[in-house]
């Protein structure tokens, strides 16, 4: 067996990016990464599926509603960044284990509830975890793509549509058991499971990212994960032989200040702007389609049940197609496209959703769901995976997830206020505003990563500290700054 040296992070870089495929180890890895945004999905969407039984088993007033839907959203928003931070300092996969372990004791919380204030405990480990895996697998699985499959990060949100139909599938079928009212224990309850199932597999097949290892001046470290990733001999260069780290990022939670200077700052606002706008669309409108369901096809459980599973199989479709589009368009253009889009179907809806015959019902939140898994819903996390060096990605998906989880948070929490108070049409009208302004910042910030021809890691004029120094990787496997180790 060939013995391949590493000198430094552009030796990693440029062994990952002549892979003809994802494979072997490596695509274990990256079909576990989007495992955990699976379950994410799942644990969201079996919730919304059992909203009305729940809301009716726990005599729930609209307020509390609104309070139980978003604030699992409003919790991400801290653990955004804690988690970015948390892989940034100290690697990918123990940030990922522990948002497995949250994700199986909020689940257990929620199933065996007593009270509407033990499910909100459920929610809030639920939102820790979402918050910090989500953060961490998109830098993950940006670390483990070739540059020519850079597009591929979208695949996440076929998966997440997969998530949300087997959750609906699941729902349908406990209630056919006869359950009743309590059949949202069971939804919230199998999102359990599949974290346990995860948690075992991802502890299990998990490899640190080579790429941060270099990054951080870890060289025998990525050595080593290199091994076992790719089943050939990897070894670190001696000290004197190896690649100093440019332009690195050492201060800890401070990193997250160089997102918004240089050239990481129209990258940010893109990112950030897609991910705001494409988390209001759909958590005001996508997540809630069970119950508009019930307003558009009438009060049957099953009926409205099967509507939003037809809705989300178009996002499947979307979703999977996300990779190709973003290849053939860009990730910009496609959002861009794909807002203006979704604006569309939203005004459509405003104004005729009460006179819209049986097929137009079904067909125009279905063409919402595509439109918007087709272009926005994936690109804001991709962008922000791909735009920065590997010191800063996970912090930078932190700081932006922060930003797509309060608006989630925000438009879970003022669909039902809003439909409460003016009806569904005006409140379709009123949402239609964000994908439009969206679309607007998509056509000005003309950054595409797709469309770069240097790896992040590899840009020579990102933004680094004042007075900062370029590392000389030690011989143990450490950064070492002017002679001294840091």
């Amino acid at each position: 067996m060939s013995n391949k040296v590493l000198r430094g992070v552009h030796d990693v870089v440029s062994y990952i990016d002549e892979q003809p495929r994802i494979a072997g180890r490596a695509g274990v890895i990256w079909w576990l990464a989007l495992g955990g945004l699976f379950l994410d999905a799942f644990a969201n969407s079996a919730l919304s599926a059992g909203l009305g039984p729940m809301t009716r088993d726990m005599h729930l007033g609209a307020t509390q509603v609104a309070v139980l839907t978003s604030f699992a959203s409003w919790v991400a928003v801290a653990f955004n960044p804690l988690g970015g931070w948390m892989a940034d300092r100290s690697g990918r996969v123990r940030p990922l284990i522990l948002a497995k372990f949250l994700s199986v004791v909020g689940a257990a919380c929620c199933a065996f509830a007593p009270s509407f204030e033990v499910v909100l405990i459920g929610r809030f480990f639920v939102g820790a975890a979402y918050g910090i895996d989500f953060a961490i697998a998109m830098a993950l699985l940006a670390e483990f793509t070739p540059a020519r499959f850079k597009s591929r990060l979208n695949t996440w949100q076929g998966i997440w549509y997969t998530a949300v139909c087997s959750n609906l599938i699941l729902t349908i079928g406990f209630y056919n058991l006869g359950v009743g009212d309590a059949i949202w224990r069971y939804a919230v309850g199998s999102a359990g499971v599949v974290a346990l199932a995860l948690l075992v597999a991802q502890a299990r097949y998990m490899v640190e990212s080579p790429m941060w290892a270099a990054r951080k001046g870890r060289l025998e470290q990525a050595a080593e994960s290199m091994t076992k990733i790719y089943g050939e001999e990897f070894t670190a260069a001696p000290a004197h032989d190896r690649t100093p780290i440019r332009n690195r990022a050492d201060r800890g939670l401070a990193n997250v200040a160089l997102i918004f200077r240089g050239i990481y700052l129209r990258r940010t606002i893109l990112a950030g702007t897609v991910q705001m706008g494409q988390s209001i669309q759909y958590f005001a409108v996508g997540w809630y389609l069970p119950i508009i369901g019930l307003a558009l096809f009438g009060q049957s459980f099953t009926v409205a049940t099967i509507g939003a599973l037809v809705f989300n199989v178009f996002g499947i479709v979307g979703g999977f197609l996300s990779p190709k589009i973003g290849e053939r368009l860009g990730l910009r253009r496609a959002s861009a496209l794909g807002f203006g889009a979704v604006f569309v179907m939203l005004v459509v809806l405003g104004i005729w959703h009460a006179h819209l015959p049986l097929v137009l019902g079904f067909l125009i939140p279905s063409l919402f769901i595509l439109f918007h898994s087709a272009g926005p819903g994936a690109n804001g996390k991709t962008l922000s995976s791909l735009s920065f060096r590997s010191e800063l990605r996970a912090g930078a998906n932190g700081v932006i997830g922060a930003i797509g989880s309060a608006s989630a948070a925000l438009g879970l929490l003022i669909f039902p206020i809003l439909r409460s108070h003016l009806g569904l049409g005006p409140t379709f009208l009123i949402l239609s505003v964000a994908p439009l302004l969206a679309c607007i910042v998509c056509c000005v910030i003309t950054w595409d990563p797709t469309r770069a021809a240097v790896s992040p890691d590899e840009e020579q004029d990102a933004p680094r500290f004042a007075r900062s120094e370029d590392y000389e990787p030690g011989a143990d496997g450490t950064a070492v700054q002017n002679g001294v180790r840091v």
